[in-house]
């Protein structure tokens, strides 16, 4: 018998608070990716490139820019082979169908070369809200927190997706 999706979204509220466990990343910070990022970027920030400049900033050396907190996270090439990275409980939902809405990041140390990153992903919102393609539409909010090497959050990742009925499961469920 099929639920219907108020009958899932019990369910799937249940989640709400999963986390996975902590994931060290497969990268320390190092200086030569920034510098390529930069040069592939065409950023040319000192405090990213120049190790002089940045030594006598009030970060004490090079930084990262913010979105390369990504790579230095990553466990590698996507998926992992081996199934080794965690992930959060399936959320349950009438539809199948995925769109990614947002992300957005939140910036609150400096990444310094030598630190070593590592996340933990949790499940906090899930709601119906309609859209035209389907008035039970399921939303799933999470978020990544980016810790480094002494446990300081430097960085937080918010997650929006929405996962709809295709018209077929509509009218199945009807």
């Amino acid at each position: 018998m099929l639920l219907k999706p108020e009958e899932l979204l019990e369910e799937a509220r249940k989640l709400i608070g999963s986390e996975t466990e902590v994931v060290r990343g497969r990268y320390p910070v190092e200086h030569d990716p920034i510098r390529r990022y930069c040069h592939m970027t065409d950023d040319t920030n000192p405090l990213f490139l120049d190790t002089e400049y940045a030594e006598f900033s009030r970060y004490g050396s090079v930084i990262s820019p913010p979105l390369l907190i990504g790579y230095f996270t990553g466990n590698g090439p996507w998926p992992p082979a081996d199934g080794s990275e965690p992930s959060l409980p399936a959320i349950p939902s009438p539809g199948d169908r995925l769109i990614n809405l947002t992300t957005e990041w939140e910036f609150y140390e400096p990444v310094k070369i030598g630190d070593r990153l590592s996340y933990k992903r949790r499940v906090t919102d899930v709601f119906i809200k309609g859209i035209r393609l389907d008035s039970k539409a399921f939303w799933v909010k999470t978020e990544m927190l980016v810790y480094n090497q002494d446990e300081a959050l430097v960085a937080m990742s918010t997650n929006l997706l929405v996962r709809h009925r295709t018209q077929e499961q509509q009218t199945t469920l009807a």
